[in-house]
């Protein structure tokens, strides 16, 4: 059985701790559900060359699939901040690739968070696979 929504979110908090950040200062951590009930995690990772950083939601991403995970179905996402820590473009894009219904749950500091669909709310008209195909048909 899979962990309830808030759990998800807790646990992508003890990932702020792990971040490296001493450039924006700005932890996020992250929780990266797959279909089969496993999760995976992830911090930022930041770089002296910025265009190197990698978020934490990609890290998550990026762990699962190395271990031969590529059904997901939810991601908890949380910062430090007074707003909500919404995912960047780029990780919008690696994770539409593998999951454009993807729930995620976006967190502020307080740990409230709303719960929003990848391509319905975060990336209307996204880019994936399928895009592809259907090109290839025309």
């Amino acid at each position: 059985m899979s962990m309830s929504d808030q759990a998800l979110v807790e646990l992508a908090f003890t990932m702020l701790e792990r971040s490296y950040v001493p450039y924006s200062k700005f932890p996020v951590g992250a929780a990266l559900e797959c279909a089969d009930g496993s999760v995976f995690t992830g911090c930022n990772v930041e770089n002296a060359a910025y265009g190197s950083t990698i978020c934490a939601e990609r890290t998550a991403l990026v762990k699962a699939v190395s271990e031969g995970h590529r059904d997901f179905v939810r991601l908890a996402v949380v910062g430090n901040s007074e707003d909500y820590c919404w995912p960047c473009g780029s990780c919008r894009q690696m994770l539409y690739e593998f999951a454009p219904d993807l729930t995620v749950l976006v967190a502020r500091a307080n740990h409230e968070f709303v719960r929003l669909s990848l391509g319905r709310d975060l990336l209307p008209y996204g880019f994936g696979p399928l895009s592809l195909t259907q090109q290839e048909k025309s």
